[in-house]
């Protein structure tokens, strides 16, 4: 049984490292479907997992008990959506250079939510280490089966946000192809001038994609927080904004190829840690070990980049004077 537990275990720990950018590659696939680039997801992270922290840490100075990561939650979406806003104005308003929009968000995310938590928290480099975090449930009678309990007791025993990440694959699955808000979100990032013609709000639509994407960015950072870390500092999120981009890449724009790419990178990730374990491991450079993950996706990206055909109008703002 000692190959089931290593099995349950390594499911674990990629679960963990996959959920965060499940929500976050979501919420590309909304922006980007819409046309809009979103390079600032990381920033979004970093926005989320701070939010989460300090309001979830109030919440329990507060008293209000288990209630506190799920006030944290609603935080991180709020501050998402902010500062997506910020970028929606810009991006599409002023039409401003969606991938210079997108930087600048990383930029003020990683500078801002620092210096917030310096003068929340009296100098302190990080917030204070929250005391209630979410905890694992499992689904009842599933867990209990002989064998395939033990083996799948990873994927039935998880953090609730775990499967909220797979209820909002399923919903953003439905919502882009059995809704007309789907039809109309792909289309202005298709063909935004036809959009125009039938009568869909081309810059609506578009910020909406933006807005949803800043609150499942928001989710992803938050999930690290209060599932993994227990707090918020600068090196809190390191990168899996950029790993959740390259998901939505390699799964092509589509919710279910980036569920996919999201778990295999989530793999990638764990095995930096799990292979920590074993005496072998200490053999191998803690660098060689860290870079893993990112060594994967770039071999990942490199044999997909030419197969993944992103949608026509992306990056490209809409004048209506030029149809």
């Amino acid at each position: 049984m000692d190959i089931i537990r290593i099995l349950s275990e390594l499911l674990n720990i990629t679960l963990v490292y996959s959920t965060p950018l499940i929500f976050a590659a979501m919420g590309g696939i909304f922006s980007e479907r819409s046309g809009v680039v979103n390079i600032g997801i990381e920033g979004l992270m970093i926005s989320g997992a701070f939010a989460s922290a300090v309001v979830a840490w109030y919440a329990e100075e507060a008293g209000l008990g288990m209630l506190s990561p799920w006030v944290g939650l609603v935080a991180a979406i709020v501050l998402g959506m902010a500062l997506s806003l910020i970028h929606a104005v810009a991006s599409i308003t002023y039409k401003a250079d969606q991938v210079v929009s997108g930087v600048v968000i990383n930029f003020l995310a990683a500078g801002l939510m620092v210096y917030l938590v310096k003068v929340i928290f009296e100098g302190q480099g990080q917030t204070e280490t929250l005391d209630i975090v979410f905890s694992k449930v499992s689904i009842p009678f599933l867990a209990d089966i002989p064998i395939l309990g033990d083996l799948l007791g990873s994927v039935l025993f998880s953090y609730p946000t775990t499967y909220l990440a797979l209820a909002v694959v399923a919903a953003t699955w439905y919502i882009l192809f059995k809704m007309p808000f789907g039809l109309r979100l792909r289309s202005v990032g298709e063909h935004p001038s036809a959009a125009d013609t039938v009568g869909i709000k081309v810059s609506r639509m578009r910020y909406l994609g933006v807005l949803i994407s800043g609150a499942l960015a928001g989710l992803g950072g938050a999930t690290i927080t209060l599932t993994t870390t227990s707090t918020f500092s600068h090196n809190t999120i390191s990168g899996q904004g950029f790993i959740a981009i390259a998901a939505m890449i390699f799964g092509k724009w589509h919710p279910l190829g980036a569920l996919g790419a999201a778990v295999f990178f989530g793999f990638a990730q764990s095995l930096r840690h799990f292979v920590q374990l074993y005496e072998w491991a200490k053999a191998i450079p803690t660098e060689f070990i860290y870079m893993l993950p990112y060594v994967l996706t770039i071999l990942v990206l490199a044999g997909a980049v030419g197969r993944a055909y992103p949608p026509a109008a992306l990056g490209e703002p809409y004048d209506p004077g030029k149809r």
